[in-house]
């Protein structure tokens, strides 16, 4: 990335600018404002989370606030109540308060002398969510937003229930927000005879949100809210909406673009779950000038070319031997002006007996059934680390999948979107749920993940009304893989595998099940162009950014994942450890580190015996006012009922400062 010190505008910061909402309670501020601003009002750019903008943002905010303030924006960069700086309480994600804050926020900016009146709002994940709920409310002052990695339906594609399917990351989630809400703020902001009294109040009314997430197995009013999907008509901001496709939210974009019908465009990178400007695999881009490109159109009233790019641009792959992390990934860009596109037809195979995909249609009697361990190949679902997160070889899950293998491709094929297939099955149980996996046989024996999707079986009609499955009676389902953009080339061979299982990614079943399989149909959606192009359609600027933050290391970051098997009870376990490391802010002085395990087991041939156990720990403060907060909980379950337990322990200068048990027993519903 390259770093920029020399801007339009000189930067004045202000590190706690306090917002205050009509019920009184205090939002703390990280501003960025152009020196002028006062003299020639300006537009503002709000991100509204609560990651802790003194020490947890940090190294992002650093490199991109201040450039865009340098280019003539206000950014804003709020604290959500009852996280950092901030007064109050924070109950759950995207509630109603979190998004009437932002949208009093957005309301108070474009009030002030510095704002000529138009505001936009940012974010990647929880902060590209909140942007486009805030849009679909609507509020005035808001006319255009830049959502990156994130969802339109919270609970099919998001961490909880995808496919209907209970993931597992809906778990780790909830641990990490536990031990994220536990920290105090800063008493260098609120001041030393306040921050006890507000981290006090902080861990008195603190949630564990598992278990609201698993009083709602279905899909409800509960995450019908903030679901934009089931309104787009209401978002009448301008969307460029970002991606990655190592990202678990590849799907966004595509549904944005063919949907919204306010201003938008996508862009999809070859990236993990990062910012597009300093974001793996390479390449990465000039986010921060595409993003400048729609402010000014859209905040300034500059008329520039944005509206006349492509609807979508994205990074096809070139097929490499996988590995569980790349510096760079080979490929090239494309663009489609419109989306849909018509360059972009559906190729038809079908599953036939022999375990072969071919044009030709025909039937097969296969059957599915898969030891409970199938998925350790999976990755990461968030791929977050620049570390060993990516998707492994496939051969190990695949000699626990029903496979079903094409003949050597006699051309490349360019797939560009998201894969579908239609299934005939049987169960032998009243629960199942299906993997589903597109594969890249590479002439070297080694099989690559394309992309993937999962079903909970008894969401097959409805995610609303889940219905228990009638043992050995035939039904249909139809199931969609993740959006994806991939060349197969000449001599590979495209492969479905399809599994009953797939840990950990997903919580198995509450039984064992044996699907049968009569047919199979997979459409693929196959990008054709007149001519075979090799470079790239379009082009970006190289990254830039502001100057890094560059504090002290104390503590170096490390990551590992290691699978093992248990001679004597045959529990496999998947052991991961992300260090974040320990560093010291040489302006201000505060320490922060933070480190977390899991072990995620499971035996072969029961269900029942998965659980998942994690400890995260968080560490800062200065001398005389070191503060720890230590969060260890697990989940396993029964046939009829999820357990879940989690102990907060906080802690000043080494003594114990309170402690909290959460424990619950939840009924299991179709899940």
């Amino acid at each position: 990335m390259k770093i920029v010190q020399d801007f339009p505008n000189e930067v004045i910061e202000h590190p706690d600018m306090g917002i205050v909402m009509s019920d009184g309670c205090r939002l703390s501020a990280r501003v960025w404002m152009p020196e002028k601003a006062e003299q020639e009002p300006m537009p503002v750019i709000l991100e509204h989370l609560p990651y802790r903008k003194r020490d947890g943002t940090i190294v992002r905010d650093q490199f991109t606030h201040p450039w865009f303030a340098g280019h003539g924006y206000v950014c804003i960069r709020t604290d959500m109540r009852g996280n950092g700086e901030s007064e109050g309480l924070m109950k759950d994600e995207y509630s109603q308060q979190e998004l009437d804050d932002a949208v009093e926020v957005i309301e108070w900016a474009a009030r002030q002398p510095w704002c000529n009146g138009n505001v936009g709002m940012m974010g990647i994940s929880w902060g590209g969510f909140n942007a486009l709920q805030v849009a679909a409310m609507q509020p005035a002052p808001l006319k255009a937003i830049v959502t990156v990695c994130s969802t339109v339906d919270r609970y099919a594609d998001d961490i909880h229930y995808k496919g209907g399917c209970l993931l597992g990351e809906n778990f780790g989630w909830a641990a990490n927000m536990l031990a994220y809400s536990s920290r105090p703020p800063d008493p260098a902001l609120v001041g030393d005879n306040k921050w006890k009294d507000m981290w006090l109040h902080r861990l008195e009314n603190i949630e564990f949100d598992l278990s609201t997430w698993l009083r709602h197995q279905h899909r409800d009013d509960y995450w019908k809210h903030g679901s934009v999907c089931e309104d787009y008509s209401k978002i009448n901001a301008a969307v460029l909406s970002v991606g990655g496709w190592h990202d678990g939210y590849r799907n966004t974009i595509s549904h944005l673009v063919e949907n919204v019908e306010a201003p938008v465009k996508g862009i999809v990178g070859p990236w993990i779950h990062k910012y597009p400007h300093y974001a793996g695999p390479q390449p990465a881009i000039g986010f921060l000038q595409e993003c400048k490109r729609w402010w000014d159109q859209y905040l300034k009233g500059d008329d520039n070319d944005v509206e006349r790019e492509p609807a979508y641009r994205a990074y096809l792959m070139d097929s490499v031997a996988p590995h569980r992390w790349l510096d760079a990934r080979p490929g090239r860009w494309i663009a489609e002006r419109d989306w849909p596109s018509k360059n972009i037809n559906p190729l038809q195979l079908h599953l036939n007996d022999g375990g072969e995909l071919t044009p030709m249609q025909s039937t097969t009697d296969a059957v599915i059934t898969s030891p409970l361990d199938c998925g350790a190949s999976a990755g990461e679902y968030f791929p977050f680390t620049f570390s060993d997160e990516l998707p492994d070889e496939q051969s190990h899950d695949n000699s626990r999948s029903t496979c079903f293998t094409g003949e050597p491709l006699n051309e490349s094929l360019d797939i560009v979107g998201a894969p579908s297939i239609k299934l005939t099955l049987t169960s032998t149980s009243a629960n199942a749920q299906i993997a589903v996996r597109l594969l890249d046989q590479r002439p070297d024996g080694t099989s690559a993940l394309i992309t993937y999707g999962v079903l909970n079986l008894t969401h097959a009609e409805s995610h609303a009304n889940p219905k228990p499955l009638l043992r050995n009676q035939a039904f249909e389902c139809h199931l969609s893989l993740d959006q994806i953009a991939y060349r197969i080339p000449v001599g590979h061979q495209l492969c479905i595998a399809l599994s009953t299982a797939y840990w950990p990614t997903i919580w198995p079943s509450p039984e064992l099940a044996t699907l049968k399989l009569s047919e199979g149909v997979l459409a693929i959606p196959v990008r054709t162009t007149s001519t075979v192009p090799t470079g790239d359609e379009v082009t970006f600027e190289p990254p830039e950014g502001a100057s890094h933050w560059a504090p002290k290391e104390l503590r170096a970051p490390r990551y590992t994942r290691n699978h093992s098997r248990d001679p004597k009870t045959e529990a496999i376990t998947t052991s991961i450890t992300c260090d974040s490391g320990e560093y010291e802010d040489e302006h201000h002085g505060l320490i922060s580190g933070s480190w977390m395990t899991e072990q995620w087991t499971i035996q072969a041939d029961d269900p029942t015996s998965a659980e998942v156990t994690t400890e995260w720990e968080h560490t800062g403060g200065r001398e005389g006012a070191m503060w720890k907060t230590v969060v260890t909980s697990s989940m396993h379950c029964d046939r009829s009922t999820f357990y879940i337990e989690a102990d907060l322990k906080t802690s000043l200068n080494g003594q114990t400062f309170l402690d909290r048990t959460f424990k619950d027993a939840i009924p299991r519903d179709l899940v």
